[in-house]
């Protein structure tokens, strides 16, 4: 059973992706499990990129894990005032991402009272064959 730490946490996440235009227009959820989060992006004809190999964006999988990641630091991060801010991504493309939905987690590898490092990863298929994988750095407290 979920306590109301969990929920509210849950709550703060789907939150953050209402209030998301870009989490919006590609459809992204995310299912909350106590400090888990799985986020999914269900394939869309609009989110192809290259219609000749019919691969997914790369700029909307990038984004994606991004969005990915700032979710996470929301699920385990003491109430934040903000949505935490990028300071900088590494995002690396290895694998085409193929006409199908798409998954996505992140870990939180270092969480300090100013800002939070997140390694995140997104597949299909198969989650031992990452499609794109992202090391992100977010300021998360003072001004």
């Amino acid at each position: 059973m979920a306590s109301d730490t969990d929920l509210s946490r849950a709550e703060e996440v789907a939150a953050f992706i209402a209030r998301t235009p870009l989490a919006q227009e590609i459809g992204m959820r995310c299912e909350v499990m106590g400090d888990e989060m799985t986020a999914i992006v269900p394939f869309q004809e609009k989110l192809i990129g290259n219609v000749a190999i019919r691969a997914l964006h790369g700029g909307m999988i990038g984004a994606f894990l991004e969005l990915t990641a700032q979710a996470q630091v929301f699920l385990v991060a003491d109430h934040l005032s903000h949505p935490p801010r990028p300071i900088n991504l590494t995002i690396d493309y290895l694998r085409q991402g193929h006409a199908k939905d798409l998954y996505a987690r992140a870990t939180i590898t270092k969480m300090g009272r100013r800002m939070c490092s997140v390694q995140a990863e997104a597949w299909q298929d198969e989650r031992s064959k990452p499609v794109t994988t992202l090391l992100a750095h977010f300021m998360v407290g003072g001004d």
